[in-house]
């Protein structure tokens, strides 16, 4: 079987356990992302089976058409907004999808707080330079944590929130309102409450048609001078350039970012990157090496189940 894995930016796939389970296949990975029809067409061209890393290349109707050997498409992740999924199955294209864990992006949501709070990247840079201390950075004992939507990974940020002796305040459908107040958090009247109290805040909202936009700039400018957004969920749920602007103009105060309209971010071509009161990691939230090993491992398994004649979704 042919299978092709693009987009894999570290060149890590072939490192991993679970890519043994490919043995007697042939397998082709690139390391770089190709955007152009035609150059991704003809790349992927021999192609029977893809397996995709989460939403890094978009699997178009128009790209589809010229994949004529392609017969089935393994996701990592759970999420296929990127795949037209109606043309996958107007063509016979098995689409397979798999489970996430929250703990990786909660994990790198907490990283980025606290290197935001400390302004650790600032300290670390100043002292390799030569200098000492030049910052007063801000506490999180006692202050307040806005989760904005309280699914499994708000879920398990507000914990972190709790242990580290804040007051979480919760905002999102009635579903995420009533978990965090089963689980003793606070829950805010508003996203306007929210953002006001918010000391600092954390974006934990699935990216759909009603949800792009969600964060407008009119939300941005409620925040407080010395607040921090946290967004390791997706860029597009904020109005675009809203974010910029609004730490040009001091609410908030800070921001450290993990996601990007258009990824992959190259020689430094986005606005946040010039703003010494952003935080820019480069989409490393699941980009850990148990997330992968459950990923791919899944992705790999769909795969085999799928050449053995087995259904699989």
């Amino acid at each position: 079987m042919e299978i092709a894995i693009p987009d894999d930016y570290q060149g890590v796939v072939r490192q991993l356990a679970c890519f043994s389970k490919l043995g007697g296949h042939t397998v082709t990975i690139y390391t770089d992302t190709v955007k152009d029809l035609d150059a991704l067409a003809a790349r992927l061209a021999p192609a029977e089976v893809l397996v995709l890393i989460r939403e890094r290349t978009v699997i178009s109707d128009a790209l589809l058409a010229r994949l004529p050997r392609l017969r089935m498409i393994s996701q990592t992740g759970k999420g296929a907004a990127h795949i037209d999924l109606e043309a996958c199955a107007r063509r016979g294209i098995t689409v397979a999808t798999g489970t996430g864990s929250p703990y990786a992006p909660a994990e790198l949501t907490w990283a980025l707080l606290l290197a935001a709070a400390r302004r650790i990247p600032r300290e670390v840079a100043g002292l390799k330079a030569g200098g000492w201390q030049s910052t007063l950075g801000m506490g999180l004992r006692g202050r307040t944590l806005g989760i904005w939507g309280y699914g499994k990974i708000g879920q398990v940020v507000a914990g972190y929130g709790r242990a580290f002796g804040m007051t979480v305040l919760a905002w999102g459908r009635a579903g995420s309102l009533a978990r965090a107040q089963a689980d003793g958090f606070e829950t805010a009247a508003s996203p306007e409450e929210l953002l006001a109290r918010s000391d600092a805040l954390s974006l934990h909202v699935k990216l759909t048609p009603d949800t792009r936009g969600l964060v407008t700039a009119a939300h941005l400018a409620l925040m407080k001078p010395e607040a921090i957004l946290v967004n390791t969920s997706r860029a597009e749920l904020i109005a675009p350039g809203a974010l910029a602007a609004a730490l040009k103009a001091g609410r908030p105060g800070f921001a450290a970012v993990d996601v990007y309209e258009d990824e992959p971010v190259l020689g430094a071509a986005h606005p946040l990157l010039a703003l010494e009161n952003a935080l820019c990691t480069p989409h490393l939230g699941y980009v850990e090496r148990d997330s992968y090993e459950l990923y791919f491992g899944q992705a790999f398994d769909n795969v085999l189940a799928w050449v053995a004649g087995l259904r699989v979704e």
